[in-house]
């Protein structure tokens, strides 16, 4: 049995003491980025621009991060199973044919979700949301740590690659948009370890308020500046400021703060609502960006879970929601080929603990969300939930490796045929994910 497993005594309300830690952790800055000025100009998607390469039918790629390990069993229930009532008897969900208001609501005959994460139903019913589910990485560490960079590098227990497989993705296909100043972002104030190694990437904590400080009567000058400081300089210094003005001038050029988001979309005041908006005016604008990573954290709920008036609530609202708006305004709004993946590091126990929370398990649920997703469906092979098809006896256990799923991705909605590179010594099994 893995000797990850959670020691009661060092958790909290707020999570593990490792997840508190790593939650801490810093990581590595952007070169230049500082506060910038916007011109207050009207929103338009820079189409023009867009028309030259979106021939290919190649997605933009939106990675959404759960950290803390998400407990895809308050996610996406499975209520067929009696197993799932007996072991959480506080923290299940009722079934969809119970008078409880707070029931599930059936996806099938099998799984459902709870009144929080109905910010997904519509996108599930128009068949443009898969939920992937006793899925994840088969390394059996409950360590978040451990489990966050292996899943993120691609390959379990290999410490000497320091890459990600976005990141290796975007340098080993062709650029999108040949010149482009930046093609992977991520929406956080360090690089998430999925993205390292992508060419013309950086973490932009505020794509509206990233650039120069000071008066814009002299941007220009203090613009030409620091180019001038650094081109004194060598690569990869020089290389890398010099795309961080370029990305600073692509940037300028889109008014976030002025973006309306199509096809009635409203996007909630959260952190990830405003982060997925910045998304969404980014990818509008089709200025060549090809991969986006946004993380979430505080899933690691070892105390008073809560799925349906608590904690695990409020986090699956607010996941909900904002993925429920950037769907309607984008995909579902005529917007540029997507696909959202979202993902965690492992799921949780079965049983709930003694503090009405869940420790670390093991199996977790994907979701993926785009215009060609043969979505409206459970795909799994479901292990099932007696004590001998658990694993370790504690645990759901992992029958689709999270490669599988990203595979497809990369290959079939992002035009990349170098699988081998982006995650080494795996051959995928084909999960049929997609419908086009």
């Amino acid at each position: 049995m893995s000797d990850d497993i959670h020691d009661q005594n060092t958790c909290g309300a707020s999570g593990c003491r490792e997840y508190q830690q790593l939650s801490r952790r810093s990581f590595v800055q952007a070169s230049t980025g500082v506060v910038a000025f916007l011109a207050a100009h009207q929103w338009v998607p820079r189409v023009a621009y867009a028309q030259s390469h979106r021939g290919g039918m190649r997605d933009v790629i939106v990675s959404v991060y759960l950290r803390g390990a998400a407990d895809a069993m308050s996610m996406c229930a499975p209520y067929f199973e009696n197993d799932y009532y007996t072991k959480r008897p506080t923290i299940a969900v009722a079934r969809p044919d119970s008078t409880d208001p707070n029931r599930l609501t059936a996806l099938d005959s099998r799984f459902g979700i709870p009144p929080a994460m109905m910010g997904l139903h519509q996108a599930y019913l128009d068949g443009k949301l898969l939920f992937v589910h006793a899925c994840g990485s088969t390394d059996p560490s409950r360590s978040h740590f451990e489990a966050q960079r292996f899943m993120e590098v691609g390959k379990p227990r290999d410490l000497s690659i320091s890459t990600g497989w976005l990141g290796r993705h975007l340098d080993s296909v062709d650029v999108m948009v040949p010149g482009s100043a930046l093609r992977g972002v991520a929406i956080s104030s360090g690089m998430p370890q999925q993205l390292v190694g992508g060419p013309n990437t950086l973490p932009i904590s505020n794509l509206d308020t990233f650039g120069i400080q000071g008066s814009t009567s002299t941007l220009s000058a203090r613009r030409s500046s620091i180019s001038d400081m650094y081109n004194l300089t060598t690569d990869p210094l020089k290389a890398t400021a010099a795309s961080t003005l370029q990305t600073i001038t692509v940037l300028d050029a889109i008014n976030f703060a002025g973006y309306a988001p199509a096809n009635g979309a409203t996007y909630p005041t959260s952190t990830l609502g405003t982060q997925l908006k910045s998304a969404a005016a980014l990818i509008r604008a089709q200025v060549g960006v090809e991969a986006i990573a946004v993380d979430v954290g505080g899933w690691d709920t070892h105390e008073n879970q809560a799925p349906v008036t608590g904690s695990m609530s409020t986090l699956m609202s607010t996941l909900a929601t904002s993925i429920g708006a950037f769907y309607r305004d984008v995909i579902a709004g005529g917007g540029p080929n997507v696909t959202i993946v979202v993902m965690s590091e492992f799921g949780r126990r079965l049983q709930e603990n003694g503090s009405r929370g869940t420790d670390h398990g093991h199996g977790t649920a994907m979701m993926v969300i785009g215009q060609c997703v043969l979505g409206g469906r459970v795909l799994t092979n479901w292990p099932g939930l007696a004590p001998a098809n658990l694993f370790e006896g504690i645990d759901l256990a992992v029958t689709i490796d999270y490669r599988d799923i990203l595979t497809e991705i990369v290959a079939q909605r992002a035009g990349n045929t170098q699988l081998s590179t982006v995650f080494p010594d795996f051959t995928p099994t084909p999960r049929g994910v997609f419908a086009c």
